[in-house]
């Protein structure tokens, strides 16, 4: 045989050999996909089959308690366990540094702040106050509670095993004086917008924070006119009439990292991107985005109050009046079947966990 008669075999071999181990590589990615198996996730990527078994084998493997049974990085742990795209920790509330947040830059409000750089800074350099309080700051693992407006809670005398918690989370105007029984006396934070902020002065805790969430250009004109202390107009652009008066100091007012609201809606919930632009169903409730702000920032975290049962349209649909279930009509921006969707499986995956049941 000749020298290129030996030297072709030769490469011919050694081609056959990587297509061979092509070959073999590829099967075994295919394998690890699961190629030809039943898909382990759904189509934003969260585990499949979330009862009670799976998770336990999934479940926190930190196993670091700290006094008082708080479970050190759980909630975040059991999270990544079911959703595995899950993202490490972003901050609260906006500080001096988000500007370094490109993907806030790029959306309009309520998923970003482009647009409102400049009011913002000004909102910043007189709160001068980015983070909880130093207590909370201080401690090494913390449990949260979000604190629903839901009916379900009446009659539970949840009261007291709610301010049990480090951090009691509040939404909009939904009152504490006189249902302290059911839903607690505590109030860490007060989450809301200028339209479902408490309008009358006198019912605002003393000893809480005012987290402003904003999801239209105008709110964040709102909130320089609340921490400057200058003359708002209540019809200015808002859908109903807007608090006037926020009886807090620049020191305990924050803003709420618009971070969460994007993933709650596109990354948690799956509801429609429409460009980055505020449309007909996409934007999630307040309850959801306060719980996806507690997943990055909470050690443990449980919700009260939430859910709606429609199939009882007698039952309350607020805790604090006399409004019945019926009254809920189709909402223009959010989706609640697919918000509920994404709760259901925070609850089976022991992410979070639910006092009333009602999730």
């Amino acid at each position: 045989m000749s020298l290129l008669g030996s030297v072709r075999n030769l490469l011919l071999a050694l081609c056959l050999m990587l297509v061979l181990g092509f070959l073999y590589y590829s099967a075994g990615k295919l394998h690890m996909h699961g190629w030809g198996q039943e898909p382990q996730y759904d189509r934003l990527g969260f585990l499949l089959k979330l009862d009670s078994k799976i998770s336990t084998d999934l479940a926190y493997k930190n196993g670091n308690n700290t006094e008082g049974g708080c479970r050190k990085g759980f909630a975040s742990a059991q999270m990544t366990a079911i959703f595995p795209k899950f993202s490490k920790p972003a901050p609260m509330f906006l500080d001096n540094t988000y500007r370094r947040w490109s993907k806030l830059k790029d959306f309009v409000p309520p998923f970003g702040i482009k647009g409102q750089e400049s009011v913002i800074q000004k909102i910043l350099g007189i709160t001068k106050h980015y983070t909880l309080t130093s207590y909370l700051d201080s401690l090494t693992c913390k449990r949260c509670i979000i604190m629903g407006n839901g009916g379900i809670v009446a009659n539970k005398s949840l009261g007291s095993r709610i301010d049990e918690y480090d951090v009691v989370i509040r939404l909009n105007e939904a009152p504490v004086k006189g249902f302290e029984k059911d839903v607690g006396a505590k109030t860490t934070l007060r989450i809301t917008y200028p339209e479902g902020a408490i309008q009358k002065p006198a019912r605002y805790e003393k000893d809480s924070l005012f987290v402003f969430a904003g999801f239209k250009p105008q709110d964040f004109k709102w909130l320089k006119y609340i921490v400057y202390k200058e003359k708002v107009s209540p019809s200015d652009g808002f859908w109903k009439s807007v608090a006037t008066v926020v009886p807090k100091e620049p020191k305990e007012i924050r803003i709420l990292n618009p971070y969460f609201i994007r993933e709650a809606a596109f990354t948690f919930i799956g509801l429609p991107v429409n460009n980055g632009m505020m449309g007909r169903g996409n934007i999630p409730t307040l309850g959801t985005v306060a719980i996806t702000m507690a997943l990055h920032n909470c050690d443990e975290v449980a919700v009260a109050g939430f859910g709606y049962d429609m199939n009882a349209p007698n039952a309350p649909l607020h805790y604090y009046e006399n409004v019945k279930m019926s009254a809920i009509k189709e909402s223009w921006t959010h989706n609640i079947g697919k918000e509920k969707e994404f709760l259901r499986k925070l609850v089976k995956g022991q992410v979070i966990t639910d006092l009333t049941a009602g999730i």
